[in-house]
């Protein structure tokens, strides 16, 4: 057997202001066939387990390209078209191929092509045509279109939120590739439209359960062969965008469909409660400060890297040095700018610095003061999980006795060792500012005594029902009440 295996991915937030071209994939990762490291990222480990996998199997694997780019803006036409182009040109090269396994986000779009993802899969169906086997992975934050479903045989998006599984995901996407090409299973994909768009952190009630619950079913019924939540990415402003169920089965398409249905409706029964409740930055900080112990966690959730915004606001800083907070540390704050400033100075330098801000409006204002620069570091990386995230040069800088990172690549804060790699010991600290949703929480409640969630300004359109959309479905919740037309139910 001989199977090919490629990665294109990026999530595309289509009101951010900072676009994507092929410097940002080169900056976060950009590996030729071949030289992927060992450790995977979210959207490349199908590649690193594939590598295993087909060792164990003695199978031939053919690696073309892993790209992947860190959240943002729309991704330049040339760029998207290059990639795309490079790993099917690989792919011509590599055939005959009995299928072809891909890492993919899903919630990509470019300039002229508002599902890439769903073009680049078409392209390969149409190169090695029905009857070989087509799979990939996705973000559960990604749009589940016609498309895509048409053009593979089968889809398996990670099930937890932080992604702490995606190696586990990749793993299943694998062994059912293996089974289809072995002719023990028919994989069938059934999908329900659930008609809404929320944020389900599986770190808390209701979805930690309702996970669980598709963990047990396909642990216990051999019909299904994989389960998974498309949770839909808000700040996508595509026709498609949504929350639906996606049911693969063993060649049962009524039962997935049925299952599909039961599951769908049961999340949407639950709209509005999965996300953790809100603060605003005066009363996370009053909080913050209050609290006996430390470190208390405060994530600035909607200046979140991992959703495409900048990560640049300065909201949160400036109330801790309004409130003469010490004893504090800020991860991180996106100014390549003032990074190379910092950098040029050196360690142990202290300089009039402005840094932040700079993005878009609802961000806060520029921050000035005379800083000490602590720590410089070249190429920073911070763990999450098996993989290492980069987050550029960086400059570790205190002011009035706060410390603070500014980072060169733009990343949201996955793991204390963001600060630690920076000289900054996380646990000693009595509050951590971290730029994250919730991709944070599986290694830092690890640490945190307190973790507070605030919605500090308007760098990310966060409420669907006022967002001003020209592209994404109209009849979902909450931009309707009923779409399900269910009444007074």
């Amino acid at each position: 057997m001989r199977l090919f295996t490629a990665v294109l991915a990026t999530e595309t937030n289509t009101f951010s202001p900072i676009c994507i071209d092929r410097r940002a994939f080169e900056a976060s990762l950009y590996a030729p066939p071949g030289q992927h490291p060992a450790t995977p990222t979210l959207c490349s480990a199908p590649l690193t387990v594939g590598r295993q996998v087909m060792r164990e199997w003695g199978w031939e694997l053919i690696e073309g390209t892993a790209a992947w780019a860190d959240p943002a803006g729309l991704v330049n036409r040339q760029t998207f078209e290059t990639l795309r182009d490079e790993i099917l040109d690989q792919l011509k090269a590599a055939l005959p191929v009995n299928g072809v396994v891909l890492g993919l986000h899903g919630a990509m779009v470019a300039d002229g092509y508002e599902d890439p993802e769903g073009d680049l899969l078409a392209r390969i169906r149409e190169l090695v045509g029905p009857d070989v086997l087509v799979c990939a992975s996705l973000d559960p934050h990604s749009h589940l279109t016609a498309k895509r479903v048409a053009a593979a045989d089968f889809l398996v998006a990670f099930k937890e939120f932080p992604h702490t599984d995606f190696v586990d995901r990749a793993e299943d996407l694998w062994r059912i590739a293996i089974d289809t090409l072995e002719g023990r299973v028919k994989p069938v994909m059934s999908v329900f439209d659930c008609k809404m768009i929320d944020v389900f952190p599986t770190s808390r009630e209701p979805m930690r359960s309702f996970v669980d619950r598709l963990l047990e079913i396909e642990e216990t019924d051999p019909d299904i062969l994989s389960l998974s939540v498309i949770h839909g990415f808000m700040a996508g402003d595509v026709a498609e965008m949504g929350t639906k169920i996606l049911a693969v089965t063993n060649d049962r398409p009524d039962k997935g469909s049925h299952l599909a249905r039961e599951l769908g409706m049961a999340l949407f029964a639950n709209r509005g409660t999965f996300m953790a409740p809100q603060m605003d930055e005066k009363s996370a900080v009053t909080q913050a400060l209050a609290n006996k112990t430390g470190p208390v966690v405060i994530a600035d959730v909607w200046d979140n890297p991992g959703g495409g915004t900048a990560g640049d606001a300065t909201i949160l800083l400036q109330e801790l040095l309004d409130n003469s907070a010490t004893d504090a540390a800020v991860g991180t704050i996106w100014d390549p700018v003032a990074v190379q400033i910092c950098m040029a100075a050196g360690e142990g330098a202290e300089i009039p610095l402005r840094f932040g801000a700079k993005s878009a409006p609802g961000t806060g204002n520029p921050v000035d003061g005379r800083v000490e620069v602590i720590r410089l570091v070249h190429n920073a990386q911070m763990q999450f999980g098996e993989s290492r995230v980069p987050f550029g040069d960086a400059a570790h800088v205190r002011l009035a006795g706060i410390d603070i990172i500014l980072n060169s690549t733009r990343a949201q804060g996955f793991d204390p060792s963001l600060f630690s790699v920076m000289g900054i010991d996380p646990a000693s600290r009595k509050i951590l500012v971290i730029k994250s949703t919730n991709h944070f929480h599986a290694s830092f409640s690890k640490i945190a005594s307190r973790i507070l969630y605030c919605a500090a300004g308007t760098p990310y359109p966060n409420d669907p029902a006022k967002t001003d959309y020209r592209r994404a479905p109209k009849n979902i919740w909450p931009r309707v009440a009923d779409p399900h037309g269910q009444g007074a139910s």
